[in-house]
């Protein structure tokens, strides 16, 4: 079954969305936590830990909602268009600074934060799910997420690039005043396109069969898949390396090497190498498999922020070198990540007879905002453990802390990910059996009308 270039470039408007105002919060939200809105580096961390975490526990949640709902516009459709407004507008709120005491302020921030997560677990959870049931195919899944991670990085480009000087000038050099104002113009291109995947997108791929099964044998099945367990786990690795260096990119730039204004191409690099780094994944996957690929890519990611560690404030070259290797390795990985999640989603419904894709998807997500979680809060934790201070020159302890965020600690998690994947017993050979296996099974049902799924819990 193979997907048009309409769906795909449809479902990808969708990740335009999600990815724009993810990357926001990932790049930009800790430096406007405490240099913009004036929250200490011990309160930020504390509440990047404490609400991402109870964030998380939302997706699994919103995974078996999503996946016992049935309308005519499927079970994961609908949610995308239900969450798009209240995700825009919750987004400007967060970055706007109340006239509120300290205390205000902190209850403000956990409120805004709080809220643009639920609806942001709301949106992303269903339209991750989208994947595993536009087509059967395995291939054309990774085709799929090959394309959505080129609007992906098409976002994280855009907000990089043109965010804070957006924000400068319609703040008139008042950042408290710019932010919310270029979100407010970010949060409408993404709800043109989350309202375009909508309309776009189909879902085709139905269970074999739908049962009366409760909640916690979905959990039992997912808990026993052993290609999905590497996945959970890697991920949770990867978005803590990501996390934290997102999170020192800012302070990295201002403070040790000096060049805040350097801190935009920085990212920009990056992001342009990602998205030359995606157009491989295809061809790369097929000639040596998804799981050796995405070990090698977190291996040369790893090595390359090893010998970041070793370049000082004045050798530009270095550290740009070692980001467009870092970039280009990172490529193929969340493509091959997020493909690798439906085929275990196939693989837990060829063993078990019961497919819960929103559940698979949904505690994926749940692993990775753990990980960003504990990356942001570390980052946060690093800094206020030596020293830092906002918005003054810093001494040799908090520097050292800063430079470690961007290079040694990432480096760790990158390579403990790799690891992960030896466990990983998916091969391409099994999946074509899974896949033709699934595929007899459907055709017996193929006349049949899905029926209601009793919850039971």
């Amino acid at each position: 079954m193979k997907l048009s270039f309409k769906e795909k470039f449809g479902y990808s408007l969708g990740e335009l969305a999600s990815s724009g105002l993810w990357q926001t919060l990932m790049f930009f939200l800790p430096a406007f936590y405490t240099d913009v809105y004036m929250l200490p580096a011990a309160s930020t961390a504390t509440l990047f830990l404490v609400v991402r975490f109870f964030d998380a526990l939302n997706d699994p949640i919103m995974g078996t909602v999503s996946d016992r709902t049935n309308t005519r516009w499927g079970k994961y459709r609908p949610y995308i268009m239900l969450g798009a407004l209240p995700l825009v507008f919750t987004a400007v709120m967060m970055f706007t600074v109340p006239d509120l005491s300290a205390t205000g302020k902190l209850f403000y921030a956990y409120a805004t934060y709080f809220s643009f997560l639920i609806f942001y677990t709301m949106v992303a959870v269903p339209f991750n799910a989208l994947i595993g049931v536009m087509s059967p195919d395995p291939e054309q899944r990774t085709s799929l997420s090959s394309f959505k991670f080129v609007f992906a990085y098409a976002a994280t480009l855009m907000v990089q690039g043109f965010l804070i000087p957006v924000v400068e000038k319609l703040g008139e050099g008042d950042p408290s005043k710019g932010y919310p104002l270029a979100m407010a113009g970010l949060g409408v291109i993404c709800l043109a396109a989350l309202l375009a995947a909508f309309f776009t997108t189909k879902e085709r791929v139905k269970p074999v069969k739908e049962t009366s099964n409760s909640i916690k044998e979905d959990f039992k099945d997912l808990t026993g898949n052993r290609p999905w367990l590497v996945l959970f786990f890697s991920s949770i690795l990867i978005l803590i390396y990501i996390g934290v260096r997102s999170s020192a990119v800012m302070y990295y730039f201002q403070y040790f090497v000096g060049r805040k204004d350097l801190a935009s191409m920085f990212m920009v690099i990056g992001t342009v190498c990602v998205l030359i780094g995606v157009f491989p994944t295809n061809y790369l996957s097929k000639k040596f498999g998804k799981a050796p690929v995405l070990m090698a890519c977190l291996i040369i990611i790893s090595a390359s922020l090893a010998v970041n560690y070793i370049a000082g404030p004045e050798n530009l070259v270095l550290i740009f070198a070692t980001q467009i290797i870092f970039s280009l390795a990172s490529g193929p990985t969340f493509p091959l990540l997020w493909a690798m999640l439906a085929d275990s989603s196939d693989y837990s419904e060829w063993k078990n007879g019961r497919r819960a894709t929103g559940l698979a998807y949904s505690a994926a997500t749940f692993a990775q905002k753990t990980g960003v979680a504990i990356g942001a809060s570390a980052t946060m934790a690093v800094l206020s453990w030596y020293g830092y201070v906002p918005n003054v020159e810093q001494g040799a302890g908090a520097l050292q802390g800063i430079k470690s965020a961007m290079t040694v600690y990432p480096a760790i998690f990158a390579g403990l990910s790799a690891v992960c994947f030896f466990w990983y017993n998916l091969s391409d050979e099994k999946l074509e059996k899974i896949k033709s296996d699934l595929e007899q099974q459907q055709a017996h049902n193929s006349k049949e009308e899905p029926k209601t799924v009793t919850l039971n819990v």
